[in-house]
Parts: C-alpha cells; sequence; structure tokens
C-alpha cells in the first residue's frame, strides 16, 4: 500500500491571497473595505464588478456538485478582468478541477480532501482543449488555424 498524500487546498497562483474571512455578496456593500467576497448560488457576480480593483479573493459556493452555476460566477469575473484569485469552495470534485479551471478558478477547496497524485491528473489529463475561456489556454481550433492567441 503507498502513501497517497492529500490536500486541504489546492492554490495553482505564486501569490498569496488574502486569509480574511469572506463576506457574502449582500453584505459587501456595507463592508466595502473588505477584501474577500464569497459568492452563494444565486447571487450574481454582476454585483462585484465596479469594486473589483479592491477584492482580493472571490469565493464561490459549490453546496452540490451538481449544482453549476459557479462555473458562471467565475467566468464573469474573468471576462470583466478580475485578476485575484477566485476559489471553489465547497462540495468539489476532483473530476471538476479541469473544468473549473478552464472557467477562470485558481484555488480550489473542497469539503472532503483530495489525493496530490488525482489533483495533479485532473490539471493534466487533456493537453487540447476546444472552447476558448479565461485559463490562456489556445483552443486546438485556433492552432490548427495557426491563431496562437486563440
Amino acid at each position: 500500500m503507498t502513501d497517497a498524500s492529500f490536500t486541504e487546498l489546492v492554490r495553482l497562483r505564486d501569490d498569496e491571497a488574502s486569509d480574511a474571512p469572506a463576506v457574502t455578496v449582500d453584505s459587501f456593500a456595507d463592508q466595502s473595505n473588505a477584501g474577500a467576497v464569497r459568492i452563494e448560488p444565486g447571487d450574481d457576480a454582476r454585483l462585484l464588478l465596479p469594486h473589483l480593483d479592491h477584492v482580493t479573493r472571490v469565493e464561490v459556493n459549490f453546496p452540490s456538485f451538481t449544482d453549476g452555476r459557479g462555473y458562471s460566477a467565475a467566468q464573469i469575473l474573468r471576462e470583466a478582468g478580475y485578476t485575484g484569485e477566485v476559489r471553489a469552495v465547497g462540495d468539489v470534485a476532483v473530476d471538476q478541477l479541469g473544468y473549473m479551471r478552464r472557467c477562470g478558478f485558481d484555488a480550489f477547496q473542497p469539503e472532503v480532501p483530495m489525493n496530490e497524485a488525482d489533483v495533479e491528473a485532473a490539471f493534466t489529463r487533456w493537453e487540447n482543449v476546444y472552447q476558448k475561456t479565461s485559463d490562456g489556454r489556445v483552443p486546438i481550433w485556433a492552432l490548427r488555424h495557426g491563431e496562437a492567441d486563440g
């Protein structure tokens, strides 16, 4: 039996994100000095767009792995130019990591720790991608047509 290591927080960034507690989107208006915001299912990520310049971390809660609304929240933030950390929290499964990364998530804090080898495999599984999204990878169609910047 091998000694597997498990991780509770996976970060794809080198910089340090704020460890401050995240406030809800609703309470953010009253605490505009908050550096971290938590988006719950049903919250509108667009409410944060005017304030992105001073938010260092956005947590997106996944109460159930079947609730995909958080993917849209991450994509909205990245398309608006947000460069801070976007962290998926909650019921995050290892088989979702690659898709979440494509939508703009760069940190993952699952309820249940993940095996580090499984996490690495999830991020390296597919060499090529088909859609243009927020993670900077060039879609295969763009590579085929010599459009290296997608």
